[in-house]
């Protein structure tokens, strides 16, 4: 990395699984890194930010905070919240906290850090799901959030690529973490047919080993095998 001052780079839900992973493997690369998250209780390497990420007003403060000392050069939306089941059986609290933590959020973020990363000519990356590329019944309002955000992700992709910004959207498969609390179903333990974490954030990596000049606009991973388990 270039230069005395070190880049900043910004995950959001990384106190476990995936985001975790991307901000432990962000700062093994030299970046200063800032993991936004409701709770942290295991030790960490970056700085862990302390934060409601549906509070609008407390988002700002601690950006404008890091703003004040760092130059930010990636912003990674990866928060992100799931409830299963027939349509109808969800009530509105649950559509509203998924709308407002994986498309809403995702939005004001990219909104609030845009200008920072055109001057940085940094990364963008929104971890989004295959299902936003598929029908996903049980998980209807989910899978539309998850497809929300990759449509804006790739509009943005071709409204900021000529200030030097980097997009990407990248479409986990079937991982091992929390996201499958709320379901009856889980990730198969088989590593043949489930992700890990550090899957993920190695597809980051492979973003941002791309030579300048060349970007991913979209990437997905998979398990080798298509497989569920029921819990």
């Amino acid at each position: 990395m270039n230069g005395n001052q070190k880049k900043a780079a910004i995950v959001t839900g990384a106190s476990s699984g995936i985001g975790k992973a991307i901000a432990e493997m962000l700062v093994s690369l030299g970046y200063e890194v800032f993991g936004f998250g409701r709770e942290f209780t295991a030790e960490v390497s970056f700085h862990p930010v302390v934060c409601d990420l549906l509070d609008t007003e407390e988002l700002e403060r601690h950006i404008k905070q890091i703003r004040k000392q760092y130059e930010i050069y990636i912003l990674i939306n990866n928060a992100g919240i799931g409830y299963y089941g027939l349509h109808e059986e969800l009530n509105a609290a649950k559509i509203k906290q998924m709308v407002r933590t994986n498309l809403e959020l995702p939005l004001l973020l990219s909104n609030l850090l845009l200008r920072d990363l055109k001057k940085s000519k940094g990364y963008l990356l929104q971890i989004s799901s295959v299902t936003a590329l598929k029908n996903s019944p049980h998980g209807c309002a989910y899978g539309a959030t998850k497809a929300g955000l990759t449509a804006f992700s790739r509009s943005l992709f071709d409204e900021a690529r000529k200030y030097g910004v980097k997009v990407t959207v990248i479409h986990p498969d079937m991982t091992q973490t929390k996201l499958y609390r709320n379901a009856d179903f889980t990730a198969a333990e088989d590593l043949q047919a489930s992700l890990l974490p550090e899957d993920v954030a190695e597809a980051v990596r492979t973003v941002l080993a791309a030579r300048d000049g060349m970007v991913i606009p979209e990437l997905t991973v998979c398990p080798q095998l298509h497989r569920i388990s029921k819990k």
